[in-house]
């Protein structure tokens, strides 16, 4: 047995509570800290699928030439506020730079040791927490017009297949006989299996969290200032006027983490993605699984008493309010794939997915302070990595070496000194 610890852990989310939980099964002392309490940001607000095979960034080849057109169509999944692009330029510059071939197939092979086996990753961590019953294995499909249509996505499709993904392809009659809630606009699908969802991932959170105080883990609502060194090694973080002593402290709050990062010497190039979601309430029908409409680029999960669309993008940073133009997106989008839905009402959320400009998660131990830790940064698949995340995290703290080679995700990448 490790020697018993006091870890802070600050950030609620899916990354925070699934270190938390794991480093109390280690037999440590856990204090989860944040703003706004676990399980309201983006953690709350994801499009709920654990898409094992969401190993491709954002950042493919040919995207310079796409996303200037993408800008200017309404029809298309990416807006920006023009006022926030000086702000976001250094930035995009860096995030550009890893539209080729080369970076997608290096940033593939980083993320699938953290989201490849997402279902599993997710009953473990949830087993006998009071969450499991959140969790719903299922196949998740990508759907296109037409063959030609999913052949334009070869690229994407072969470095999946290269990390061991199968699918199933269903075409015409096929598809629309295993789900026939679809337009027939949509002629083609590839279906995997071994995926899964969270029938309400804001509520699955807190159900874990819940689980971490009930076996003697502290939950305070705070914004943490710093983290409180002595001699290069961490005795505590101050939250306002108060330090909460601790022996170590991972920084695991999103977005949000940037700052803090740059306080432990880190400086991580990180950008709010804003995300959207448009839930429509009490459908007429439901989806069977999940899917990504790939003409539209969003997600339609089958929730508790609702269908949640997500995968918006968005640059304009953490302080404008949400825009209008990406929920009537939604809104035409989910009329075109699925035209005889009617549903009574609707929810509209925006959040900020953490997005670092090589698309790759930070995960590890800070250079040059001891006991210092970080998880953040994995785009669209905070909820899918999260608990693979924890894991590692838990590990690390606890002084052991996990059997991933975690140097890719090293903090140490970013390093000021």
């Amino acid at each position: 047995m490790n020697e018993k610890k006091t870890i802070a852990i600050i950030g609620a989310g899916i990354v925070g509570v699934s270190t938390a939980i794991w480093l109390q099964r280690d037999g440590h002392d856990v204090i989860l800290i944040d703003k706004a309490g676990p399980g309201e940001g983006t953690s709350h607000g994801n499009g709920g699928v654990l898409a094992s095979c969401s190993i491709i960034p954002v950042t493919v080849p040919g995207l310079l030439k796409k996303a200037p057109r993408m800008l200017f169509d309404p029809s298309q999944p990416l807006f920006m506020k023009w006022g926030y692009v000086p702000k976001l330029l250094p930035w995009l510059m860096r995030y550009l730079k890893h539209a080729n071939a080369g970076d997608v197939q290096r940033i593939a092979a980083a993320l699938t040791p953290i989201v490849g086996d997402s279902l599993n990753d997710h009953q473990a961590l949830a087993q006998g927490t009071g969450a499991e019953k959140w969790i719903v294995p299922s196949d998740y499909l990508f759907l296109y017009e037409n063959r030609q249509h999913f052949e334009g996505d070869a690229f994407g499709w072969s470095i999946r297949s290269e990390h061991g993904f199968q699918w199933e392809e269903l075409e015409g009659e096929a598809f629309h006989a295993y789900d026939p809630i679809f337009s027939k606009d949509i002629g083609f699908a590839a279906k995997l299996s071994d995926h899964g969802h969270i029938t309400d991932p804001g509520r699955y959170v807190k159900d874990l969290a819940a689980h971490v105080e009930a076996k003697g883990g502290r939950i305070v609502r705070a914004t943490v200032d710093d983290v409180v060194r002595e001699s290069g090694t961490v005795t505590g973080v101050r939250t306002g006027g108060e330090t909460i002593e601790c022996d170590a402290a991972v920084v695991t709050a999103g977005v949000w983490s940037g700052p803090l990062a740059n306080k432990l010497g880190v400086s991580v190039p990180l950008e709010t993605e804003r995300g959207y979601h448009l839930e429509l309430v009490e459908p007429s029908a439901m989806p069977k699984n999940p899917v990504m409409v790939a003409s539209g680029k969003f997600v339609a999960t089958p929730m508790d008493g609702r269908i949640r669309l997500a995968g918006i993008v968005e640059f304009g940073g953490l302080d404008a309010p949400p825009s209008r133009a990406p929920f009537e997106l939604m809104r035409k989008n989910a009329r075109a794939a699925f035209p005889g839905v009617t549903w009574k009402d609707e929810v509209e959320w925006m959040g900020h997915r953490p997005a670092p400009a090589d698309s790759i998660p930070i995960i590890g131990e800070v250079p040059g302070v001891d006991g210092a830790f970080m998880g953040f940064g994995h785009h669209h698949i905070g909820l899918t990595g999260g608990p693979k995340t924890g894991r590692l995290l838990a590990q690390m703290v606890a002084g052991r070496a996990p059997n991933t080679d975690m140097s890719v995700y090293a903090p140490s990448r970013y390093a000021t000194s």
